[in-house]
């Protein structure tokens, strides 16, 4: 009987449409984002993913324009450089009555121009004419909504569903909605302006009459509402007057970054723009949600690494990150949602399907790495702001979080942070590669937990060091000798359980019987940023991350080309990772090993220069570079997505060996280094602790030089060479 591969992962995406095909344009919004295609309509093409979305729901799944009773002829199609608003130009195609033509293509110039703002998506048409005579052409637009929650779009079947409601026709709008299981009432209302002729449940139309080189417009907006206040309608033009002037605040709080490669800054800008557009306001500050489509929400983990990715050059990210997280840190054991006293919240989700428990991730625990990677976020805060008070009030779910590390999070006693899965509907693996075969022994079978994660460890050991220093700063003395023991054990255990001479790495993982994991995976390069490595180790694990077998060009990937399991085309086994590799460039300019970081440096950059609009996606396909080719797209990839986005600054950090300590007002750069594509780096704004300084660096054939350009408040700049 021939082998059968069963999916089995209930939450893993479906796809009988590449993604890359779709060419779609994203905008979001707080809560609120839409995936349109290249026209600015919504369409189930592609993955079916296409539609504006607010809290977890589609609340528009079709969207289409009709000129004539055609659709238009695309011309150009691009979403604004701050991702304030999508601008399309269409034009007519060939309109004939009876056989003849009488408009020909290219008469009509249609502009179409679309924004999300505050639970809302804007649109306008702005028609003109170029033929040499006034015109007359029908325009409609088809509309509908489904009200399918984001994990019935990623394929998830549900046995029942709410009902769909009669639409209302009235005041020159209509009102699409559905009263879901959970009790909840959501509407999508459309309006239009001017007034339609025509006005049915599913379709809106107008007869567009233009004088010669005359022109017209159509407005469109559409709000997302439930049972609670609705949003604030704006004209479109105040609702694009209110997005560009919160983009361009959001654009004084981040530092800037300006160099001699003219793509590289279209790279910076790029990240920029996407960290603010998928930044969302909470109560507690700001938080980066992690990638459209798929996780427009906030992820623990997520919102950590890119707050560290990111905390040089905007830290109000960071004290938003860890201001919410430990509001929403654990209080119970609640083994439905993998939760444990002190432990940081993996995933948090609205929408119909969590309200009902028919996911698990209304409030989802499952992330074995988040807590120790919240005491590093607040380690690494404290060293960049000096922010002692926010750090005490901080202070408890530090603590916390610690107590998590010790008692829950070391399931066996052996020392080691472990996972298990509790929730029977929860992620089986719970590091960052939380795919169902991500962690495998060399003959190919998927480890047996708990399982102990080497970089986790690593994390461990990190967030250890990073508390004893906050509690020295808290004058904790105790705990400070307590902490760094515990730091000292964990890393002569680690490497004596992990390292595998004859692989020259650490082993990926421990499985329940303690058996490890001996395969070459990205996880070891993770390791180097904590500390826990031994120096000549260091050098080992980057010689091995450095071989054919794992670095593609491009980037190191997740696994070794070298492995059973290695597949270029799969999610966590082969694929490469932008955030991945920048936390190892981090930990490989750590043991000054230049070279390598370099290498991957490079080869990021260079992959971005073949993606669109620079922009580096949440992962591509592990395949070995080929001369002349970009990288090979991996289908259901997040484009925007955070860590992603914030990969470049901390590529750039490494490089630069740029450190912080706030409470001696120093920025120390050790060992910098630039790579042959920048001859020069602008570092305008930088700021700690309250100062304030411009700094011009340029790369020499043996080092890096350092002006400061102009400073405020007493700075110290140093070099460590």
């Amino acid at each position: 009987m021939e082998d059968v591969i069963r999916i089995r992962n209930q939450f893993y995406i479906l796809a009988t449409s590449p993604l890359a095909d779709g060419r779609t344009r994203v905008l979001k919004d707080g809560e609120t984002f839409a995936v349109f295609d290249r026209y600015g309509d919504i369409q189930p093409t592609g993955l079916g993913e296409q539609g504006l979305y607010h809290e977890g729901t589609r609340f528009l799944s079709r969207l289409e324009v009709r000129l004539a009773g055609q659709r238009p002829l695309l011309l150009s199609s691009t979403v604004k450089d701050d991702n304030t608003f999508l601008a399309v130009d269409l034009t007519n195609p060939d309109i004939s009555l009876h056989g003849q033509v009488v408009l020909p293509r290219n008469t009509v110039h249609v502009f179409r121009s679309k924004l999300v703002w505050q639970g809302c998506c804007y649109e306008r048409f702005r028609f003109q004419n170029y033929a040499p005579c006034p015109i007359e052409v029908s325009f409609a637009l088809r509309f509908a909504a489904d009200f399918a929650d984001i994990f019935e779009v990623r394929g998830v079947k549900r046995a029942r569903r709410g009902t769909l409601l009669p639409p209302e026709v009235k005041d020159g709008g209509v009102i699409l909605a559905y009263r879901g299981l959970d009790g909840v009432l959501r509407r999508t209302c459309l309006r239009f302006f001017p007034e339609p002729e025509t006005l049915t449940n599913s379709e809106v139309s107008w007869t567009i009459r233009i004088v010669r080189r005359g022109e017209t417009t159509v407005v469109l907006t559409v709000s997302c509402e439930d049972e609670s206040p609705g949003p604030a309608i704006w004209t479109y033009d105040q609702a694009v007057m209110m997005a560009t002037e919160a983009s361009r605040q959001a654009s004084c709080e981040a530092g800037s970054i300006y160099t001699s490669n003219e793509q590289f800054n279209d790279l910076v800008n790029r990240s920029l723009a996407d960290l603010h557009m998928m930044v969302t306001n909470t109560p507690e500050g700001p938080f980066p949600y992690a990638g459209v489509p798929w996780f427009s929400t906030p992820f623990g983990r997520d919102g950590l690494i890119t707050a560290l990715q990111c905390l040089w050059v905007n830290p109000v990210i960071a004290r938003g990150v860890l201001a919410f997280l430990a509001s929403t840190q654990a209080k119970e054991a609640i083994p439905e949602r993998d939760a444990e006293p002190g432990k940081i919240v993996h995933e948090i989700r609205g929408g119909e399907m969590a309200a009902l428990g028919e996911i698990p991730f209304g409030r989802y625990y499952g992330s074995v790495d988040a807590t120790p990677l919240f005491v590093v976020l607040a380690g690494a805060y404290y060293d960049f702001t000096g922010e002692l008070a926010f750090i005490q009030a901080l202070w408890p779910a530090i603590e916390k979080a610690l107590d998590w590390i010790d008692r829950w999070g070391d399931i066996d006693g052996d020392g080691f942070v472990e996972y298990s899965r509790r929730s029977p509907h929860g992620l089986t693996h719970q590091g960052w590669k939380d795919s169902v075969d991500a962690v495998s022994h060399a003959d190919g079978t998927v480890a047996k937990g708990p399982i102990a994660l080497c970089e986790v460890q690593a994390y461990v050991y990190a967030a250890k060091m990073a508390a004893a220093a906050l509690a020295h700063r808290l004058g904790n003395t105790a705990l400070v000798e307590r902490l760094r023991g515990e730091a000292r054990t964990l890393q002569g255990r680690f490497e004596e359980a992990f390292w595998c001479e004859d692989l020259g790495t650490y082993a990926l993982a421990l499985d329940g019987d303690k058996r490890p994991c001996r395969v070459k995976s990205s996880n070891a390069g993770q390791c180097l940023f904590s500390g826990i490595v031994a120096a000549e180790r260091a050098r080992r694990v980057a010689e091995t991350l450095l071989q054919n077998a794992s670095f593609s060009g491009w980037g190191v990937r997740t696994l070794a080309a070298s492995e059973i399991r290695y597949n270029p085309m799969s999610y966590h086994n082969g694929s490469v990772w932008p955030h991945d590799n920048a936390l190892i460039a981090l930990g490989l300019a750590r043991y000054g090993l230049t070279e390598p970081l370099l290498r991957i440096f490079t080869g990021l950059f260079d992959a971005s220069l073949f993606t669109e609009r620079h922009r580096l996606p949440e992962l591509f396909c592990g395949f070995h570079r080929r001369p002349g080719e970009g990288p090979t797209l991996y289908p259901v990839a997040c484009a925007p997505q955070s860590w992603a986005a914030g990969s470049v600054f901390l590529l750039l950090q490494a490089c630069l060996g740029l450190c912080f300590n706030a409470a001696e007002q120093e920025i120390r750069f050790s060992r910098p280094v630039l790579p042959a594509f920048l001859e020069t780096v602008e570092l305008k704004g930088l700021r700690i602790n309250g100062g304030s300084l411009d700094l011009l660096l340029r790369r020499h054939a043996q080092d890096v030089g350092i002006e400061i350009v102009r400073k405020e408040a007493d700075v110290r700049v140093t070099m460590v060479k």
